[in-house]
Formats: structure tokens, C-alpha cells, sequence
């Protein structure tokens, strides 16, 4: 179906044409002190088409597959591409730079479509169940849930390129709330995994959702000081999406990003290195392809502190005259964004209790709250929660704070501790910044 409807463009005037088709089914359900609140299944279709007249591009998705919605496709990307003006950074990728990881990357487990609703249901009622039962003070949730999904994927172009690849995950969260006197708060955990058998148990989820919530009660606001910032591997996460954002073509071709022009130079301690990698089998940032048919790749982005590479589509590639990465993302239709594999940040020799106990007074940042973050400018300000630390012992709970530093300062000074983790896209081990400031009362 996708190499047809690349045909028929190509026979309707197309120089270049590419064609995605997805298909998948998805399985939510919600519950809410044991009864189902929420519950979803659905399956969904469709194709994407992208297609090239010299520099104009044109592009139109449908979910109807059958061949009349196929040609209706064709003929809808066809007319807009005649009404669009020539964008000369517009193609696709060279055939040389086309294909596709090798192997199985097991990014698919047929367990996950055994799973009977009922049970899906029950795992997410122990979730619950268990949270409610870790204290008297867990007087209430905001639920568990249990997700699934099956999708496969398929890409076809006009340079010979043609691929699919079928992938699935299931997941398990809870969110349990703690109350002790005028003192209410929330907190949550989860597991996901490709197949049902990586799944942690949920009594384990919601006891650690439980045990969350319950360290952050009678939370204060401390007064305004500087202090070294240490942030769990959930928070830290964040700091790694801000140097994908200050990395991905477009917010350099566009002088956004204040890591544009600084390929080659040191923007952060010789501790930091900062990989992109679509290649680890099982992981969620795993593919065999890009978006473009350009095989995933391990890519450095900052290796010891120095910038070595800049994350690109086939577009931004043109645009700043360098080869594209692999990191084409996009839906069914339109132009290819910039996506990453599994970016990470590679662990460090501590351990996160080593850090904790090296700080006399600092901050333990448990949960982040918007979002402050200046890209072009490297600033950072925003909200938090967590824990203080004082003689090298989470001592309390505090809320209400901001954090405040620029991403500069804080990548040289930035130390990662030995618990890297995936439990996503993208991961990080607990990190510690030397020095941020702490905005309270």
C-alpha cells in the first residue's frame, strides 16, 4: 500500500514522494478506589504522504485505506504542492545514506497481546490496592492505571527505500495521596516495559508511589540561599530534554539554542557525556529506521564534556550543510521534525547516597513545576519540590521553592551519580549541581 501510493504520485507529477502507514491498538484502564473509572480500547489506521515537485512539497494523510482513499491521497498532496512556493533546502535523503538496523531489536513481545482485559484491570486495582494499605496517612488516590499498546509501522519512498517494524509496551502507574493534618500531598510511580514479563509488580509500584507521597508531608517553604542541587533521576530527566532541545537543528539553523556554533567546544564538565542512541534493543527510543528511511544511529552529543555533534533531519542537515544523524521524527503527514533515540546521560562512579552525604545543606529536587527554561538564552528558573538536606540526611519536606541558575553554569559544573536507569526515551542517573539558587521565603 505505501509503495503504491508512492507510484501513483510519481505517475501523477511527483519528482519524489514518501509514504508512511501506521496501524495500532491501545488499551487504557483507570481506576479509582477499586472501581473502573476510565476504560479504553481502540484500533487506528491510516497513511501519510509527503511528496516533492522539484522544490515544492505537497502532503495529505487519510484513514481510509481502500484504493479510492489512496488516490484521493495522492491527487489532495498533488494540488497542494502546486499552490506552495520552492523551498530550495527541500528533499529527500540521498539513497546512499538510506536503510535499515539489521536484526531484531526487540522492540515487539506477543505477550503483551495475550493480555486479557480483566487482568490488565486487576494489576492496576493491586496497585492501588497496596497503596492504600502502606499507611493510615494514605487516606485517598488519584488512581492507577493500566496501559498497553501494539503498533506497527511502515515507510516506503521514491529512491528504492521500503521497511516496517512492529512494536508494543505496557505499563503500570499509581498515584496516592497523603494527608496528615492540614498537610495534603500527592505523588506517584510507575513501570513500562516492552513485554508484560519487564513489568516491576504492582504491589511494588504502589507501595513506592505510596512511600513518595508520604516524604513529602508537612512540606515548608525554606528561605532564599545557594546551595548545591542535587536532582533525582526522575527530575533530571528534564535537564536532558533542554539539552535536546538546545541540540536539535532547528533551534540551531534558527540561532536559538545557546549551543549554537559551538561544535568542538567544552560546554560542560569533563564528567558530562551525553548520548543519543536508537540502536539498544528493547528500549523506547529504539528503531530500525528514522522517519526518512535513514537507519538510527549512536551518536555523541557532548563526550566529556565537549560538544561533538548536533542532533538532524534530512532539512536541518541541508540547511547547516552537514549529513543528517537519523533523527527524522514526525506523524503521517507533513515534514519530518527532529525526534531523539535513547538520549541519556552516561552514569557516573557515586552513589546517589555518597552525594547526599557529602552536602551539609542543599536541595533535593523530587518534582519540577513549569517551565523556565530560556533555550537561546541558557537561562533556567523554575518551580520545585522535595527534600532538604542538611549533615548528609534528607532531613524535610519542602514545596513552594524556585531554582534558579543558567544551563551553562549548570553543565559545568553538573556530576552524575552510578544509578542511570531507562524507564523512557530518554534517561539520567541522579545528578548534582554545584551551586543554584534556591528561591523561598
Amino acid at each position: 500500500m505505501a509503495s503504491s501510493a508512492v507510484e501513483q504520485a510519481m505517475a501523477a507529477g511527483a519528482t519524489d514522494a514518501e509514504c508512511t502507514v501506521s496501524e495500532g491498538e491501545e488499551f487504557s484502564a483507570g481506576i479509582r478506589l477499586g472501581e473502573v473509572e476510565t476504560l479504553k480500547e481502540a484500533g487506528s489506521r491510516g497513511a501519510g504522504l509527503r511528496i516533492l515537485i522539484g522544490r515544492k512539497t505537497g502532503s495529505s494523510y487519510t484513514s481510509d485505506l481502500s484504493p479510492e482513499g489512496i488516490r484521493l491521497m495522492v491527487s489532495s498532496a498533488i494540488e497542494l504542492a502546486a499552490v506552495t512556493t520552492d523551498d530550495p533546502f527541500a528533499d529527500l535523503p540521498g539513497t546512499g545514506e538510506l536503510g535499515s538496523l539489521s536484526g531484531d531489536l526487540h522492540l515487539y513481545n506477543d505477550d503483551v497481546a495475550g493480555l486479557q482485559p480483566g487482568f490488565k484491570i486487576e494489576l492496576a486495582k493491586r496497585a492501588e490496592k497496596a497503596a492504600l494499605s502502606v499507611d493510615p496517612r494514605i487516606t485517598n488516590s488519584e488512581g492507577a492505571s493500566f496501559d498497553s499498546h501494539l503498533g506497527r509501522r511502515i515507510f516506503a519512498n521514491s529512491r528504492g527505500f521500503a521497511g516496517d517494524y512492529r512494536s508494543s509496551y505496557c505499563s503500570i502507574s499509581a498515584v496516592p495521596v497523603a494527608k496528615q493534618g492540614d498537610s495534603m500531598e500527592r505523588d506517584y510511580w510507575f513501570s513500562t516495559a516492552r513485554g508484560f514479563l519487564g513489568l516491576e509488580q504492582p504491589e511494588d509500584i504502589g507501595r513506592k508511589a505510596a512511600e513518595r507521597a508520604l516524604r513529602r508531608l508537612g512540606a515548608v517553604k525554606v528561605e532564599t540561599q545557594k546551595v548545591p542541587v542535587i536532582f533525582e533521576p526522575r527530575t533530571a530527566r528534564s535537564l536532558l530534554e533542554s539539552i535536546f532541545e538546545a541540540v536539535e537543528g532547528r533551534s540551531i539553523y534558527r540561532q536559538a539554542s545557546f549551543l549554537q556554533g559551538r561544535i568542538g567546544e567544552r560546554v560542560a564538565s569533563e564528567g558530562v557525556t551525553v548520548i543519543d542512541d536508537g540502536t539498544i534493543p528493547g528500549l523506547f527510543g529504539t528503531s530500525p529506521f528514522d522517519d526518512e528511511g535513514v537507519p538510527t544511529r549512536r551518536t555523541p552529543v557532548i563526550e566529556k564534556g565537549v560538544l561533538k555533534s548536533y542532533l538532524l533531519n534530512t532539512y536541518s542537515a541541508r540547511k547547516l550543510g552537514l549529513k543528517t544523524t537519523g533523527n527524522a521524527a514526525r506523524g503521517l503527514t507533513g515534514n519530518a521534525g527532529i525526534g531523539h533515540g535513547n538520549l541519556y546521560l552516561e552514569k557516573g562512579a557515586r552513589t546517589p547516597a555518597q552525594m547526599i552525604g557529602g552536602i551539609k545543606n542543599g536541595f533535593y529536587v523530587t518534582e519540577l513545576i513549569g517551565s523556565g527554561v530560556n533555550i537561546a538564552t541558557g537561562d533556567y528558573s523554575r518551580g520545585a519540590a522535595g527534600l532538604w538536606i542538611r549533615d548528609g540526611e534528607l532531613a524535610f519536606a519542602v514545596s513552594e521553592v524556585t531554582i534558579a541558575s543558567t544551563l551553562q553554569q549548570m553543565l559545568t559544573t553538573l556530576e552524575a551519580a552510578d544509578d542511570l536507569e531507562f524507564r523512557g526515551s530518554t534517561a539520567s542517573p541522579t545528578v548534582m549541581i554545584a551551586e543554584m539558587t534556591v528561591g523561598g521565603r
